[in-house]
C-alpha cells in the first residue's frame, strides 16, 4: 500500500497513535513488566501462551517492576507526566490501558484490529483514503471540523454504524452513496454545503436502509416538499435535525414535518409529544400551505436615556429665533422583501451605514452635520455590509424621558437563502436625532420699499391715534410672522449590532435591550460674566471693593446665591452629571425584538400576535 498523504485519514491516525506512545513507559513491554509477559509452556497442552494474570503473579513480581494497577494509575492521574492531554477521546484512554494490560495485542498493525471507534477532529484532513479499510472492526468514525469535500464510500469499512462529518465542506453526496456502509445508523452532515433539491434523491432507504438518525442542520436546503418526500422512505428514521437550513424558516415547517413523518421521535433536538402530533394532524395533506417564504415581525418599544435638548438650546438673540425642534427615530437593517404596515407610517431607505453613523436617503434635502461626517470611517463607507439591505426607520418622536414607539412591522421574505445569511450576520440598530431650525419669513423687497415711504407719515399719525394704533400694528406683526424651516440635520447618537443566530436554531423570538452607553453632551457656552464686561478701570475699582467685604452690594450677593443654586438643580432627563450630585446618568437604551412567525403555533405557547406586540422588558 502506498504511503498515506499528509492530509488523509490514515496519516492523521498514524500521527495520533504516535502521540499516544503505546510502546513507551508505562505502556508496552519493558523492564517494568517483563516478568508478567514471559513466554511459558502451558501445563496442560505444552503450548506457549502469553502470561497475563497480574493477580496470580503479584507475589512473584520482582522489586524493580510495577504492578498493572500502579501503571494504570500513572495514566489516569491528571498530575502525572504520562496523563493524556485535555481533549483526548475515551478511545485514546482505552488504548493506553490496553497497552498496559495486553501490550502485544496492540503492537504494530495489531492495533487496527481492535479499534472500534476513531475520532479525528480538527486535524486538517481532506481525504478519506483506502488505508481506513485496515480498521476491520471500526463501528464509529468521527471526522468533524476538517476540510473534507468528497467522500469515496468504497474506502469506508463495511462495519461502520456511525459516520459523523459535521463542519466540513461536503457539497455532493453522490460519491458517498455509491457503496454506502449497509449497517449505518447515524449520518451526520451538519454545517456543510449541501444544496437542494439535487441532493434530496440521495436521502432514501435505497442507500440507507438502517438509518435511525440523520443530521442535515445548517446546510442550504430549500425544498421542503421534495426533501420530505424522500425522507418518508426511511422507515427506521427516528431522529432528524434540519434547523439552520433556509427551509426551516417557513412558517409551517415543523408542523408539516411532524405530520408527514409519523414515526419521527425527535425533530431539531426537541421531542415530539402526543399533543404536538395531534395539533398538526392533517397538515401534510395541505401542500398549498407550504409557501416558500418567511414572515418576520420587528418591534421597537421604549427608548430611554436621551439628553433633554432644551438644556442645550441657545437663543441667537432676544427675538426668540431660530425655533429649534428635535425628534428621534430608531433605524434597523433588513433584507429586501415585502412589508406589511400596521398603520404607522415608516420610511424605507437604501442603506449607507458605517459603525458610527447612518445616513438616510429618504429626504434628499436632509444633510448631515459636519461633526457627524467627520466620524465616518472611509474603509467602512467603501464596502457596504449588504448591497441588498435596507434601512427601516420608525416614525420620529419628540423628546421625552421615555419615548414609546410601539412600532411593529411584518416583513415577508421569499429569498430564504438571503434571509439565512442576514440572520447569521445579525442586524444594525441605530438611534438618530433630527434637528430642524425654523426662521421668520422675510418680507418681499417691494413691500419693504412701500413700508419705508410710509414710515414718515406713520410716525406722525402714531401720536394722534394713540395706543389703539400701536396694538393694531403689534397684531399685524404677529400675523405676518411665518416660519421657514431649514433642511433637517441628522446625527446618529448610537449604533449597536444585534445577533440573530438564535432564529436559525430552535428559537422563534429574539428580544434584546440595545445599550448604547451614556451620551456625553457638550455644555452650552455660558454668557460672559459681569466682570468680563467691565473696562480695565472698572475692574480696578472692583478689586478695591473686594478688599473690603462690607462693600459688596446686595445685588452682587443675590447674584452669587442664584448661581450657586443653579448648580444644585439637575435638569430632568439630562444625562450629564452635575458636579457635587450623587445621581448617575441614564444610558441610552432601546427595546428591540425580532420574531420569526410560525403557523400554527406550537402547543402550550403564546399566540404569535401577543408575542410580536410585546417588547421584552429585559432592563
Amino acid at each position: 500500500m502506498a504511503a498515506p498523504g499528509p492530509c488523509s485519514v490514515s496519516a492523521a491516525l498514524q500521527e495520533q497513535l504516535g502521540q499516544l506512545a503505546l510502546q513507551d513507559f508505562p505502556c508496552g513491554l519493558g523492564s517494568w513488566n517483563k516478568s508478567r509477559f514471559a513466554t511459558r509452556r502451558s501445563r496442560r497442552g505444552g503450548q506457549p501462551r502469553l502470561w497475563a494474570d497480574p493477580a496470580g503473579q503479584e507475589e512473584d513480581m520482582p522489586p524493580s517492576e510495577e504492578s498493572p494497577e500502579a501503571l494504570i494509575e500513572l495514566l489516569k492521574d491528571q498530575h502525572s507526566p504520562w496523563a493524556l492531554p485535555p481533549g483526548c477521546s475515551p478511545q485514546d484512554q482505552h488504548l493506553r490501558e490496553m497497552a498496559v494490560l495486553e501490550p502485544k495485542l496492540i503492537r504494530g498493525s495489531n492495533v487496527f484490529r481492535v479499534l472500534k471507534s476513531l475520532r479525528i477532529v480538527d486535524k486538517g484532513v481532506e481525504e478519506v483514503d483506502e488505508g481506513l479499510l485496515q480498521l476491520e472492526q471500526l463501528e464509529e468514525l468521527i471526522l468533524s471540523a476538517n476540510h473534507i469535500s468528497r467522500i469515496t464510500s468504497a474506502n469506508l469499512p463495511r462495519t461502520l454504524k456511525v459516520l459523523e462529518l459535521c463542519c466540513n465542506a461536503v457539497a455532493d453526496l453522490q460519491d458517498l452513496c455509491a457503496q454506502p456502509p449497509p449497517e449505518l445508523q447515524h449520518l451526520g452532515l451538519g454545517y456543510n454545503r449541501l444544496c437542494g433539491p439535487s441532493q434530496d434523491k440521495f436521502l432514501t432507504a435505497a442507500f440507507w436502509p438502517n438509518l435511525v438518525s440523520l443530521d442535515l442542520s445548517f446546510n442550504n436546503l430549500t425544498d421542503l416538499l421534495g426533501l420530505v418526500s424522500q425522507l418518508s422512505s426511511l422507515e427506521k428514521l427516528r431522529i432528524l435535525v434540519l434547523k439552520g437550513n433556509p427551509l426551516a424558516l417557513i412558517p409551517t415547517y415543523r408542523g408539516f414535518l411532524v405530520d408527514s413523518l409519523p414515526k419521527l421521535s425527535v425533530l431539531d433536538d426537541i421531542h415530539i409529544g402526543f399533543d404536538e402530533r395531534h395539533q398538526f394532524l392533517g397538515l401534510a395533506r395541505q401542500p398549498e400551505l407550504m409557501r416558500s417564504e418567511a414572515r418576520v415581525v420587528v418591534s421597537v418599544g421604549d427608548m430611554k436615556g436621551v439628553p433633554d435638548p432644551s438644556t442645550l438650546q441657545q437663543l441667537a438673540d432676544d427675538s426668540g429665533f431660530p425655533v429649534i425642534t428635535y425628534s428621534y427615530c430608531v433605524t434597523y437593517e433588513f433584507v429586501e422583501g415585502e412589508e406589511l404596515d400596521n398603520g404607522s407610517s415608516t420610511e424605507v431607505t437604501k442603506i449607507h451605514q458605517s459603525p458610527e453613523v447612518a445616513t438616510l436617503d429618504a429626504d434628499s434635502s436632509a444633510q448631515d452635520t459636519g461633526e457627524t461626517k467627520s466620524q465616518q470611517d472611509p474603509a467602512a463607507t467603501e464596502e457596504p455590509k449588504a448591497s441588498s439591505a435596507k434601512v427601516f426607520v420608525t416614525p420620529g418622536k419628540p423628546w421625552e424621558d421615555t419615548i414609546d414607539y410601539s412600532y411593529r412591522k411584518e416583513h415577508i421574505v421569499k429569498d430564504l437563502m438571503r434571509l439565512k445569511s442576514y440572520l447569521a450576520a445579525g442586524t444594525i440598530v441605530s438611534v438618530v436625532e433630527e434637528k430642524v431650525l425654523s426662521w421668520p419669513v422675510e418680507a418681499d423687497p417691494e413691500e419693504n420699499t412701500d413700508t419705508n415711504k410710509k414710515a414718515g407719515r406713520g410716525q406722525q399719525m402714531d401720536g394722534a391715534k394713540g395706543p389703539a394704533r400701536k396694538d393694531k400694528q403689534k397684531k399685524k406683526k404677529e400675523k405676518s410672522c411665518e416660519l421657514r424651516s431649514d433642511p433637517p440635520i441628522r446625527r446618529t447618537l448610537g449604533t449597536r449590532k444585534v445577533t440573530l443566530e438564535a432564529l436559525l436554531a430552535t428559537e422563534d423570538l429574539v428580544t434584546t435591550l440595545c445599550d448604547f452607553g451614556i451620551l456625553i453632551t457638550e455644555q452650552p457656552p455660558q454668557p460672559p460674566s459681569v466682570e468680563e464686561k467691565l473696562s480695565p478701570q472698572d475692574k480696578k475699582k472692583s478689586k478695591d471693593k473686594s478688599k473690603n467685604p462690607k462693600a459688596e452690594s446686595k445685588s452682587q450677593a443675590k447674584r452669587k446665591a442664584s448661581t450657586s443654586a443653579k448648580g444644585k438643580i439637575k435638569k430632568k432627563g439630562s444625562s450629564v452629571l452635575v458636579e457635587g450630585q450623587g445621581l448617575q446618568p441614564v444610558p441610552l437604551t432601546v427595546q428591540f425584538q425580532m420574531q420569526l412567525l410560525r403557523w400554527p403555533p406550537a402547543a402550550g405557547t403564546q399566540s404569535q400576535e401577543s408575542m410580536a406586540t410585546a417588547v421584552g422588558s429585559t432592563q
